[in-house]
C-alpha cells in the first residue's frame, strides 16, 4: 500500500528510456528490455568476451549479458549506474544475468566474485563502486562469495585511467595489487566489472589474482563494447 502510494506521487521511471514504469516491471520497462542487445556468451564456447583475453592471461571463461553502443539503452542505464547513483541498476542486471549463468557448468566451480576495485579516494568521492550491486545479486543468485577486500586500487585517476598507460603493461601492473591468504590458494575466483573495453584494467587486475597460488579466473561483466 505505502509503495503503491509513493509510486503515485514519485513515479518509477524505466531507466533506459525514462518513461513510467508499470507496476510489474522493474527498473526497465518491457519495451526496453526487449531492445537491449544481447550477446548470449554464455553460451557460446569460445566467445568473443574470451576471445578478447585469449593469449594475453590464461581464464577459463569470459563472458558479458549486454553490448555496449554509444547513444543506447545499455550506455544509457551505465551511466546512471556508475555516476547518477542508480544501484537498482546494478543489482537488476546481477539479478537477470544470475539467473542465465547459474545453469552453466563453467560456474558451478567458481569459488569467489571479486570486482574490479576502485582506489579509497574515488570511492569516497562517488559514494559507492558501481559493481557493488551487480556483484551482490550475482552472488545470492548464484549462492557464491562475493569479496571486494582481496583487490585492492594503489593509483587514483579521474573517472578512467589514460588509454595510452593501459596500453603498457609494465605501468598497468602497479596500479593494482592483491591482499590474499592461505584461504585463497587453489581458488576459482569471477573477475567482474560493468564494461569490457580494451579489457586493459581487466587484464591488470587478473595479473594480480593469478599471482595467487593455484588459482583460476573466470570474468563477467554485464556489458561488452562492439
Amino acid at each position: 500500500m505505502i509503495k503503491s502510494i509513493t509510486n503515485l506521487f514519485f513515479p518509477r521511471a524505466c531507466s533506459g528510456c525514462n518513461s513510467f514504469l508499470l507496476k510489474n516491471e522493474i527498473v526497465i520497462c518491457t519495451e526496453c528490455r526487449h531492445e537491449i542487445p544481447l550477446t548470449n556468451h554464455h553460451k557460446i564456447q569460445n566467445n568473443e568476451a574470451f576471445s578478447k583475453f585469449y593469449g594475453r592471461i590464461p581464464i577459463e571463461f569470459a563472458s558479458a549479458l549486454m553490448y555496449f553502443h554509444k547513444k543506447g539503452i545499455v550506455q544509457e542505464m551505465i551511466h546512471k549506474l556508475k555516476y547518477k547513483g542508480h544501484q537498482e541498476i546494478g543489482e537488476a542486471i546481477g539479478s537477470w544475468y544470475g539467473e542465465e549463468l547459474k545453469s552453466d557448468e563453467k560456474i558451478k566451480d567458481i569459488d569467489i566474485i571479486i570486482p574490479v576495485p576502485l582506489h579509497k579516494k574515488r570511492l569516497k568521492e562517488r559514494g559507492y563502486n558501481q559493481v557493488t550491486a551487480f556483484g551482490e545479486a550475482l552472488s545470492e543468485s548464484l549462492k557464491i562469495k562475493y569479496d571486494d577486500s582481496v583487490l585492492i586500487r594503489n593509483v587514483y585517476s579521474k573517472s578512467q585511467i589514460s588509454k595510452s598507460i593501459l596500453g603498457r603493461s609494465e605501468v598497468v601492473e602497479s596500479i593494482f595489487g592483491v591482499n590474499f591468504n592461505e584461504t585463497h590458494h587453489n581458488k576459482h575466483f569471477l573477475l567482474i566489472d560493468d564494461v569490457i573495453t580494451t579489457g586493459s584494467t581487466l587484464e591488470a587486475c587478473s595479473r594480480e589474482l593469478l599471482k595467487i597460488p593455484g588459482a583460476r579466473l573466470s570474468i563477467v561483466c554485464m556489458a561488452m563494447t562492439q
